[in-house]
């Protein structure tokens, strides 16, 4: 009987301690519907992306006309 009310006592601590390290992180939570941030997004480091090119596949793009270019006169 006391194997089992150790057993019990350690499930519990476990828990416990697991449900106070879910409540203590930041993390993402969803709440009807809304995706709502952790409490730390303030204090985060921000990423910069570079302004681009509009169009993304613009190399593609001269390579499949270039292809294109290629095919037609020797038809």
């Amino acid at each position: 009987m006391r194997a089992f009310f150790s057993h019990c006592k350690i499930l519990f601590l476990v828990v416990f301690a697991a449900i106070g390290v879910a409540a203590t992180t930041g993390c993402q939570v969803d709440v009807g519907g809304q995706t709502l941030p952790s409490p730390y997004y303030m204090t985060d480091d921000v990423q910069y992306f570079l302004k681009g090119p509009e169009f993304q596949l613009s190399r593609e793009a001269a390579a499949l006309k270039e292809a294109a270019a290629q095919q037609s006169p020797g038809r």
